[in-house]
């Protein structure tokens, strides 16, 4: 939250000034007079200034919303965000010609634009939200293929005896992994590493 407190010789120059120290609009504002001023004899003796503070009000979709768009352009791949909401969890989904540049291979790009625009959002946000990007579908064809790979890698621990250690993976993907195999008594699975490292074992069961 940024905020200033400013003076004029009238509360309007004092929010003018104020505005103009924060780079900001009166409707992205708000506004508390803490003196009107006074003008004094002559507009001279016993004068007192007007003095008002300014609060930025920031929204945080909108700031996640200029921060994706900014990246995307610099990137040679401008985009166009849909923003969906439901309660504390946020869903942008991306389209534009170039949407391929901002997957990137296996989704590493469009992790990583996630986690940071995840810093983005909470750092503005009064509470904390969890973000998803998503682009042409990708999160649905990566959960399935996720599935697929747990599978086949529990067979893979099971028949050797030994653990398995996935690729790193963002959390959401680490819970699909997790749920996949949560029915299954042959083996068990854990999360290690530190975060965005962090990565999936999977073991056996003796």
């Amino acid at each position: 939250m940024k905020q200033v407190t400013a003076t004029g010789q009238t509360v309007e120059e004092a929010v003018e000034s104020a505005l103009a120290q924060l780079k900001t609009t009166r409707d992205r504002a708000d506004i508390s007079i803490i003196d009107e001023g006074k003008k004094g004899l002559f507009g001279i003796f016993g004068s007192r200034p007007a003095i008002v503070k300014v609060i930025v009000k920031i929204d945080a979709l909108d700031e996640a919303r200029n921060f994706l768009s900014q990246i995307s352009e610099k990137m040679g791949a401008p985009i166009e965000i849909d923003v969906k909401r439901d309660g504390k969890h946020i869903h942008f989904t991306l389209t534009g010609e170039k949407i391929a540049l901002l997957i990137g291979k296996r989704g590493q790009t469009l992790n990583s634009l996630q986690y940071l625009t995840q810093l983005v959002i909470n750092r503005y946000s009064d509470q904390y939200l969890t973000l998803i990007l998503d682009a042409e579908d990708y999160r649905k064809r990566r959960n399935d293929t996720l599935v697929q790979l747990a599978w086949r890698l529990s067979q893979k621990a099971i028949r050797t005896g030994k653990s398995v250690t996935l690729e790193p993976m963002p959390s959401y993907e680490r819970k699909v992994i997790h749920t996949a195999l949560a029915e299954n008594k042959r083996v068990k699975t854990f999360s290690d590493g530190n975060e965005p490292h962090r990565f999936i074992v999977i073991t056996p069961l003796k």
